[in-house]
């Protein structure tokens, strides 16, 4: 089992920046594909970026490409979502999670995450 715990998050104005991380307890965090995902109030959570457990795979949503970069640090046993040029519609509580995996460059669809954490707030003004 691991435990994630984001942080980053906060106030910025449109087209600004933040940096996400998510860091996981435990010595096995190689063996998990990362993902971040988003929930707008009021809004279905919506999949956002991931990474296989090599970080030879990536995923962005169409809505981040171009904007997003997911990446890990597994000597830190963290993964991160630099996110550029914020619009007041990213604007949601952000959450990261892991899917445990047996090949390391695979990146699992949404529905394959098992643990998450607590989520970090992302508020961009207009």
């Amino acid at each position: 089992q691991v435990q994630l715990v984001e942080s980053g998050g906060g106030l910025v104005q449109a087209g600004g920046s933040l940096r996400l991380s998510c860091a996981a307890s435990g010595r096995t965090f190689s063996r998990y594909a990362m993902g971040w995902f988003r929930q707008a109030p009021g809004k279905e959570r919506e999949w956002v970026a991931a990474i296989s457990r090599n970080g030879a795979g990536t995923f962005h949503a169409d809505s981040v490409k171009g904007r997003f970069t997911i990446s890990r640090d597994d000597a830190q046993n963290t993964v991160y979502l630099q996110m550029n040029s914020l619009r007041p519609e990213d604007t949601a509580v952000y959450y990261c999670a892991a899917s445990p995996q047996y090949y390391s460059d695979y990146v699992p669809p949404s529905g394959e995450y098992e643990y998450w954490g607590q989520g970090t707030q992302v508020t961009v003004s207009s």
